[in-house]
Order: structure tokens, then C-alpha cells, then sequence
């Protein structure tokens, strides 16, 4: 049966699709302005669309609409449909941990403040979220002094209504003891109301009402009641200064941080309301689609402002680059706010400033993430046993190998060599290749000129006695090159030139779609994204290319800095560095004259002598 839909029955409207597999699950979302021409773009000569594309149409039996009547409509049910089911070939985000908030229970008799994780409930007002649950504590600590609402269980509050004596919270002045009777309930709850519109960052009302009493107090010759006053205003100062200051008083906006590589992305929300940064978010995205930076962000806004915000909608969202169709979004989220919002990509100023911190803290995120993901070893087993299987290797590759090249128009070229054993960086075993014998821009040649001195050293040693062996004597049990069939195609001529090609298997790693080519098939393996497998060659050949990358950088640098004082026999750096502060510069040292250099009671006359027939033939 064909999985392409008769034309005329796929309708000219906006609308979501789902594609299915045999057993009838969802396996793609997607959206579209219009539904017949959207489906159509699938249906074309697969050598135009993307590998992962492809993959798609071939796990797919069937594809289903559901039309709508407006592309907002279809933004916002592709996005329930995505929650529902949760496609494996659509992109995900999670959360990089459970991030607290603070919480108000709205729906109880005497309403509670407490830290509340996970999935939010209906009836609660939430405010965060906090970077930590400390923060949180921290911060009630010092507004209750101020709104003593309760912080203790439903179970608490009952047990001391039952006792009638209120507990210590009440004695210290942190709760106004309503299990007791201390309180009406309309007090209460303009407690509760003062306390949330504090949260919400309208902080001058609550300022100017508790100067106000503290004035009155005073005034009124109730100075015990003035100084309790003073104190509460003292605290909420002290929590209105942990809050950052992010812009000017009156302004709402959300900041937007993404750091991404070809698999993953992570990714930092900054709330911003009254100028201040009242909460954070951050998520780990799964690529499993193939989509540019925009769209990108386009899930991003579609994950972060579908549920209610806890704090409500801004009227800006800066983000590091504009979604496709940026307008359809702004109208989305105006819907939301009830006003106009507007999603730009900040240039300066303090917007620009706050924005490269949300990015630094997701490139920091990232890097965590990595680190804790590459050092579980539960993780690591997974990953060489994956490899073992998905590239049919004799045994789960303990020691790998993985070799780069690095250049700057054919000059200063370098090749790297990274080492993971039981999948963890042996930096120890890294080693660098000056290329020698190959001139101009030859990726090729500078690659088997490195694999071929690499193994002709192991050849060399693998006989040697066990006191002689050194780190050339350990054959890797998966080679590793970075690139694709012509890379592989070199690699494979290296090893049986040498006769490895049974020993050691070889496969390269192709940067833009990230595919696996093994000898002897022309379709690349495609490891399934997200996978272990996947994320451990991945890691290696960056690494190998950051490594090949910092010795190049170190070679041109050095080449940079070159003088006709360099290489002159006896004439050691600290020779000259000597010379150099002797006559205040090179070219002063070249204008010297013979006698002048003999003169100098340190340096040799030879050397001296070696030093001007240099400079005076460079002159």
C-alpha cells in the first residue's frame, strides 16, 4: 500500500499531520499553513530530503490530518499531540533537573507558602523557578517577617487547632497563627494578596505601605510597633536585593540561552518581571529532528509559554536568533498575554548583556551534562556494548582511537591522536603528529601520512619485551577517523599496506549528518540519535579535533612570534631574552656591532660572533 495520500483529499487548509507505523502508533508530528502542500514536499525524490527524513517515510505506513482553522490552532494542537504521544522522531525537551518554585496554595481555607517540584497543580500560584531550593528558603525567611502566612502541613495546622496553642513559627512572628484564631480570614487573605503581588514584583506598594505604618507607629508614640515595622521593611529590602536587576522597573521580558551541538542542545530561560530576575528554567533538547537554530527555538517557545507561565507573560522574549514565521508566534503569545508581544533578538545594551549570561549558563549546563553523562559507568558499558553490536565487532572496543587533521590553507599542518579506554579520556596516550611530508592543502595525504607512522611505530614494538613496551605497543580495538568514505578509504589502504587490516576494525565519522561508514558498504550505518553509541564517537572526534585544533594554533603562534635570533647556536631562550633587554629590542641587537656583542662579559665570543654574522646577513 502507498503511503502517499491522493492529492485532491489532503486539504488546502492549515492543519496538523501524523505519521503512523504498522501497529498505529504516532511516530511524526508535524504542522502546516497548508496541509496539501506540506505533505506533498515529503513525497519526492528521497536523494532531496534529509537522511533522517527518510528514515521517517521508511518506519511510516500510513499519515493522518486533522484540519484547523488557523495556523495558531495548528501550532497549538501539534504541540498537544507531541505531549501526548511523545514521537520519536520529534524533538524533545526535558528538563535538566526538577527546578523548585515557590508555591501558594490559593485553593485552601488558610492558603500555605511552600517549595513544590514536578508537575504543577491547578489552584496554586507559583513563583520561580529557583536555581535552588535554598534560594527559596532564604527568601521566605525573610518575607515572612513581613506576611506571616502559614508554612506548615494541612496535618500541623489541624493537630494545633486541635491543642488550641499555635507553634513556634507564631512566637517569632513568622506566621499570623490562623490554626488558632489570631487572624480573620479577610486579613488573611490580604496578606496572601500583598505577599503575591511582592512576588510579582510590584515591590514600591508594599515598600510605601510599610514606611507609611511605620510613620503612623511612630507618630503615634507606639514605638515597639514602629520598630517591629522598621524590621519587616529591613527584610523585604534585603529580599528585594537578591533579586538581579535586569533592566528598568516597569519592564516584563523573558530571556531565551541556547547551546547546541549535533545531537543535543541545552537551553536557559531567564524570567524577568519589574526589572528583575525573579526565575529560571533550563532543558536538555534530544535532536532527533534535522532543523536549523530557528526552529529550534520555535520548539523552545512552543514548550516554555504552552502551559500557564508561573509568573505570567512577558512583552518581549529575546532569543539568539528569530523562529520561522516569527510573527505566527507573536500572535500565538499574544492570545496568551491578552497584549502585544514581541520576540527579537536583543543587540545591546543591557538586553544584549543578560543574554550572552542565559547562553554562557546553557554552554555551562551543557558541559555539565556531558561530564555526568560521560563519567556514569552504566553509561559507558552501554555505549561499547552498542558499538560492539551495531558495527559487528569481535569485541566491545575498550581502547579506541580517534585521528584529525588540522590546517590554515595547507601551512602549519598537524594531525591528533585521542585515546578513550572503557570510553574515558587516557589524555596520558594523546599524542601529536607534525605533518612532514606533504605540501599544500591534501587532508588525504596528511591522513595516511600519520596512520602510517602511528602503526609503523606499533610494528615496530608489538615484539619488544614487556620492560621496553611503549604507548605505541597497544593496538586500538576500534580506529576512528574523522570524515567520511575518502578519509575511511585511506585509513583501510594504511592497515592492509601493513597487514591490520583483521586486527584492528576502522570506521569514519562524517560531521554533518553524523554517519558511520564501515569498509565495505557504501550506505553509512545510522546509529540511532540520542544513542550511546553515537554520543561516545561523537565525543571523541571533538575531542580529537580540539586537540588537533590547540597543537595547530600552538605551531602558528610560534611561527608568529619567529625573529632572526631564533636557532643561532648557542643562543638559549634565556640567552636571549637577555640580549634582548641588553639592547632594547631585536632590531637594536642587529644594529650592534661586533665589539658590541664581545663586550657583553655573558655571552661567549663565539656566540657572540654567530650572532652578528646572523643579524648583519639579515639586516
Amino acid at each position: 500500500m502507498s503511503l502517499r495520500p491522493d492529492s485532491g483529499s489532503v486539504p488546502d487548509q492549515p492543519g496538523s499531520y501524523q505519521f503512523k507505523d504498522q501497529a498505529g502508533r504516532i511516530i511524526y508530528v508535524g504542522k502546516a499553513k497548508s496541509l496539501r502542500n506540506r505533505l506533498n514536499s515529503y513525497f519526492q525524490d528521497k536523494r532531496n530530503l534529509h537522511s533522517r527524513t527518510v528514515q521517517m517515510l521508511a518506519a511510516a505506513e500510513s499519515v493522518e490530518w486533522i484540519e484547523v482553522p488557523t495556523e495558531v490552532d495548528a501550532l497549538m494542537l501539534e504541540y498537544s499531540l507531541i505531549q501526548r504521544h511523545q514521537p520519536r522522531f520529534n524533538v524533545r525537551l526535558r528538563d535538566d533537573k526538577s527546578y523548585p518554585f515557590l508555591a501558594i496554595t490559593m485553593k485552601d481555607e488558610w492558603p500555605r507558602a511552600m517549595v513544590m517540584r514536578g508537575k504543577r497543580k491547578r489552584g496554586n500560584r507559583y513563583f520561580g523557578p529557583f536555581g535552588h531550593a535554598y534560594a527559596i528558603r532564604e527568601t521566605l525567611d525573610l518575607l515572612l517577617r513581613t506576611f506571616p502566612i502559614r508554612t506548615c502541613s494541612d496535618n500541623k495546622m489541624t493537630e494545633h487547632q486541635r491543642l488550641g496553642r499555635p507553634c513556634l513559627l507564631f512566637h517569632i512572628e513568622q506566621c499570623a497563627g490562623p490554626c488558632v484564631g489570631e487572624i480573620t480570614g479577610d486579613d488573611y487573605r490580604d496578606l496572601v494578596g500583598d505577599l503575591t503581588r511582592f512576588l510579582e514584583g510590584d515591590t514600591e506598594e508594599v515598600l510605601r505601605d510599610l514606611n507609611n505604618k511605620m510613620g503612623a507607629a511612630s507618630s503615634s508614640m507606639e514605638f515597639e510597633l514602629a520598630a517591629r515595622y522598621r524590621d519587616r521593611l529591613s527584610s523585604v529590602k534585603k529580599a528585594i536585593e537578591k533579586r538581579q536587576i535586569a533592566g528598568t522597573r516597569n519592564e516584563d521580558f523573558d530571556v531565551i540561552g541556547v547551546h547546541d551541538d549535533e545531537l543535543e542542545a541545552s537551553v536557559q530561560v531567564f524570567f524577568v518581571r519589574k526589572g528583575r530576575v525573579m526565575g529560571q528554567r533550563g532543558s536538555i533538547v534530544d535532536k532527533v529532528e534535522d532543523f536549523t537554530q530557528p526552529d529550534l527555538i520555535a520548539r523552545i517557545i512552543e514548550d516554555v509559554y504552552h502551559d500557564e507561565n508561573p509568573i505570567g507573560m512577558p512583552k518581549n522574549v529575546f532569543v539568539p536568533s528569530l523562529p520561522e514565521k516569527a510573527e505566527l508566534y507573536e500572535e500565538w503569545l499574544t492570545g496568551q498575554r491578552g497584549s502585544r508581544v514581541e520576540i527579537r533578538v536583543p543587540q545591546r545594551g543591557d538586553k544584549r548583556a543578560l543574554h550572552e549570561t542565559a547562553t554562557k549558563n546553557a554552554r555551562e549546563s551543557f558541559a555539565r551534562h556531558r561530564l555526568k553523562r560521560g563519567t556514569d559507568h552504566n553509561s559507558r558499558s552501554k555505549a561499547l556494548e552498542e558499538l560492539q553490536r551495531h558495527l559487528a565487532l569481535p569485541n566491545a572496543p575498550l581502547r579506541i582511537e580517534c585521528y584529525d587533521m588540522s590546517h590554515l590553507q595547507g601551512t602549519a599542518y598537524v594531525g591528533s591522536m585521542v585515546v578513550l579506554e572503557d570510553a574515558l579520556p587516557r589524555k596520558s596516550e594523546y599524542r601529536r603528529f607534525k605533518i612532514r611530508d606533504v605540501e599544500g592543502n591534501d587532508d588525504f595525504a596528511a591522513m595516511e601520512e600519520v596512520l602510517s607512522r602511528r602503526f609503523r611505530n606499533y610494528l615496530d614494538e608489538r615484539d619488544l619485551p614487556s620492560s621496553e613496551i611503549t604507548k605505541f605497543s597497544y593496538p586500538p580495538q576500534l580506529l576512528v577517523v574523522d570524515g567520511g568514505k575518502g578519509q575511511l578509504g585511506v585509513a583501510v589502504r594504511v592497515l592492509e599496506s601493513m597487514g591490520l587490516e583483521e586486527e584492528i576494525p576502522v570506521v569514519a565519522l562524517a560531521k554533518q549528518f553524523e554517519e558511520v561508514f564501515i569498509p565495505g558498504r557504501s550506505q553509512p550505518i545510522e546509529l540511532p540519535r540520542g544513542s550511546e553509541a553515537l554520543y561516545l564517537l561523537q565525543r571523541i572526534r571533538d575531542e580529537s579535533h580540539r586537540f588537533a585544533i590547540a597543537y595547530h594554533r600552538k605551531l602558528r603562534d610560534k611561527r608568529m612570534t619567529r625573529s632572526v635570533l631564533d636557532e643561532i647556536p648557542g643562543l638559549g631562550d634565556m640567552r636571549k631574552k637577555r640580549l634582548i633587554k641588553e639592547f632594547g629590542g631585536v632590531r637594536k641587537v642587529q644594529q650592534a656591532s661586533l665589539s658590541d656583542l664581545l663586550a657583553l662579559t655573558w655571552l661567549p665570543n663565539k656566540v657572540a660572533a654567530a650572532v652578528h654574522e646572523r643579524t648583519q646577513g639579515q639586516a
